[in-house]
């Protein structure tokens, strides 16, 4: 059976020590973000998750959600209580707005409770976790009416909510949808069409569940500039936000996943389903934007989450299972072999799990300040330069970290060797659940090209300039701490090879377009190693102050100390390749005819 713990040391240290949340109590949302209020929620949202939700993932992926011949999705056994428990221990609510029924804490502790949610049960998180975008989209483009019919409730947990982009011959060229809203006298529109991929879709967990659509009206442009966007209950409601009757949608299918068999990734049928626009007619893409951003900072933390779960799991592995000997003797000598945690190809993928998991936990963090300040900080400049900083770095954590939690889990799953690959040990699972967060909310290789095309070339590049400007900087700050010499020197030569690399991708980029394809992928894992490179410096800054002031928990700051020396002299190599890559261009990726590769 599989384990899971929430790290809430680790996540203690990224949120006081590093990002130090409680300075920023001047502002508004964190106030009651002080040390105290942010350990307990730490503290209690690991234990009430690790008890109550990560006990289901297994028994959930081994039964999945099954549809039924009326068209009703029941979720695998204990989801529904387990969601119910969620739901009134007010978990969800953390950081929603407050006007809306929400805590209103900080966007850093929804994140942190997601990634507990996500490890100890991807499936399950979903669930709610989709809502958030759906929250995000009405609250910032929806009607005062469309607001307070739905948030409350939303926010609640009472009604969740889905995003209905994809259709079976279009995914991220939206403009080709064929989803159609036709106006009724009554203000509202009839939709039809035909949506795929809809995860959480149709399910048993809330009486009602408010789909998000994207549709064309009858004299749209037939483009991605004709797009709208409108609320389609699954049960529709009265002004007062009772139930009335079934709306025109349902599910027609379950799609047959490799993972995350807990979640219902649905075919949604939709016959003149009424539904009410949100915000402007063809100005949906806008909208989506909203929720897809919001979406790929969620996936970003499942990278993380699988990557974190895994972990625990080889970790514990590698401690128990016996096997040969230590090179250097036997390191248990009254046993009959060794733990295998002794050998150096083990050692190998433990350290590199842990130094990538917990980077990417500090950057996600990092990540969900900018997205806090970006709205509240104390003035305009302060927050459009923490939006701008999330917004280049959204596709790097999108992609980035789930590229690097899919490493994790199969890493983890190579520890266990071929007790690995069976089913009931749950490594395979993990490999498994972590493999879609690399392709949906938009493919990674989607995510490449944002950052290098539409972020930094479309930018000019000053949205590169901020973000070495503030690696810079940092780099300055600490330039004569002895300590971490070694690790300030090569975080600073990265950054300087980085910064002549973005401009010379740029110029090629500006006489042939191609380039800029060639060179994203290995743009956007060089952009990655750069960003952990910065937090692992960061983290050994602080750790070694931590231990110069006699910290009584020495261990841990020591350990993060070696662990940040093994990024720099183990992992930080790897980006020479990207670098070298990216210097070959395009003309050996485009040389040869498409015919070519047919068979």
């Amino acid at each position: 059976m599989p384990i899971y713990r929430a790290p809430t040391r680790d996540t203690r240290f990224v949120v006081n020590e590093l990002l130090k949340l409680d300075s920023y109590g001047n502002l508004p949302g964190f106030e009651a973000a002080d040390r105290d209020t942010t350990d307990t929620v730490i503290d209690e949202a690991g234990r009430f998750i690790a008890e109550v939700v990560a006990p289901l993932n297994l028994s959930g992926d081994q039964e999945g959600c099954a549809r039924h011949p009326d068209g009703r999705v029941t979720t695998p056994a204990g989801f529904k209580a387990a969601f119910d428990r969620f739901r009134e221990s007010g978990w969800g609510t953390l950081a929603a707005p407050e006007e809306f029924g929400g805590q209103g804490m900080p966007h850093v502790m929804g994140m942190l409770v997601e990634e507990y949610l996500s490890a100890a049960n991807q499936a399950f998180a979903m669930y709610p976790g989709l809502t958030n975008g759906a929250i995000s989209a009405i609250r910032t483009k929806g009607s005062p009416e469309q607001q307070a019919l739905y948030l409350p409730r939303m926010v609640a947990g009472e009604w969740l909510g889905t995003m209905n982009l994809t259709e079976p011959h279009c995914g991220t060229d939206l403009g080709m949808i064929r989803t159609r809203a036709v106006p009724r006298a009554d203000g509202a529109y009839a939709i039809t069409g035909t949506k795929i991929f809809i995860s959480a879709g149709e399910h048993d967990l809330t009486e009602n569940i408010i789909h998000l659509v994207l549709a064309k009206t009858p004299d749209a442009p037939d483009s991605s500039k004709g797009i709208s966007l409108f609320i389609v209950p699954k049960v529709l409601v009265d002004a007062e936000g009772n139930l009335g009757e079934r709306n025109a949608v349902n599910c027609g299918a379950i799609e047959h996943k490799m993972g995350i068999h807990g979640n219902a990734t649905c075919v949604m049928n939709y016959d003149g389903a009424t539904g009410w626009m949100v915000g402007e007619e063809n100005k949906g893409l806008a909208a989506m934007f909203i929720m897809m951003n919001a979406a790929r900072l969620g996936v970003g933390i499942q990278g993380l989450a699988q990557a974190e779960v895994a972990y625990q799991n080889g970790v514990a592995y590698a401690l128990e299972r016996r096997q040969g000997r230590a090179l250097t003797g036997p390191a248990e000598p009254q046993e009959k072999a060794d733990p295998i945690v002794v050998h150096a190809d083990v050692r190998r993928m433990l350290m590199d799990a842990k130094a990538l998991t917990e980077g990417l936990r500090a950057l996600c963090l990092w990540g969900a300040l900018q997205v806090d300040l970006s709205h509240k900080a104390a003035n305009d400049e302060e927050r459009q330069a923490a939006d701008d900083l999330i917004s280049l770095l959204t596709p790097v954590i999108k992609g980035y970290g789930t590229d690097s939690g899919y490493k994790v889990a199969t890493d983890m799953q190579q520890v266990w060797g071929g007790h690995g690959y069976i089913v009931e040990n749950g490594m395979e699972q993990f490999v498994r659940d972590a493999r879609i967060a690399q392709i949906y909310e938009g493919t990674n290789g989607v995510q490449a090209m944002d950052l290098l095309g539409r972020k930094v070339l479309g930018s000019g590049g000053a949205l590169a300039r901020q973000l070495g400007g503030l690696i810079g900087g940092f780099c300055e700050r600490h330039a004569r701490e002895g300590e971490n010499a070694e690790f300030i020197v090569k975080l600073a030569g990265l950054l300087k090879e980085w910064s002549v690399a973005t401009e010379e991708v740029a110029v090629r980029a500006a006489r042939n377009p191609d380039e800029t394809g060639a060179a994203s992928m290995d743009y956007l894992q060089l952009t990655g190693y750069l960003c952990l490179a910065w937090c692992w410096a960061w983290m050994a800054a602080v750790s070694a102050a931590a231990l110069k002031s006699g910290t009584p928990d020495a261990a841990f700051h020591r350990s993060k100390i070696a662990t940040a020396r093994f990024y720099f002299q183990r992992i930080l190599p790897r980006a020479e390749a990207h670098l070298d890559a990216m210097d070959a261009g395009a003309g050996s990726l485009m040389t040869i005819p498409s015919d070519q590769f047919a068979f």
